[in-house]
């Protein structure tokens, strides 16, 4: 499970300059293995964006998910 955290926390890292680029960021929370979800924290003005939700998904979750196919989900938590 560390090599796949750290797969997570690398394809996190290339997403980053984009959301950061617009005062946003993205905080890696947890990683439910069991049923392949990884739980992330949006930070800055993706907290209030109206599309956080895209990036997120047609984003964030595929870097995430082709640099780590164990990754099925990713849901935002607070």
């Amino acid at each position: 499970m560390n090599d796949t955290v750290s797969r997570i926390e690398n394809a996190l890292a290339i997403s980053r300059p984009y959301l950061q680029a617009d005062n946003g960021d993205i905080e890696f929370v947890r990683f439910r293995a069991d049923v392949g979800v990884l739980e992330v924290r949006l930070l800055g003005t993706c907290v209030i964006c109206p599309m956080s939700k895209m990036t997120l998904r047609a984003g964030v979750e595929r870097i995430v998910m082709h640099e780590a196919p164990e990754v099925k989900r990713i849901e935002q938590v607070h």
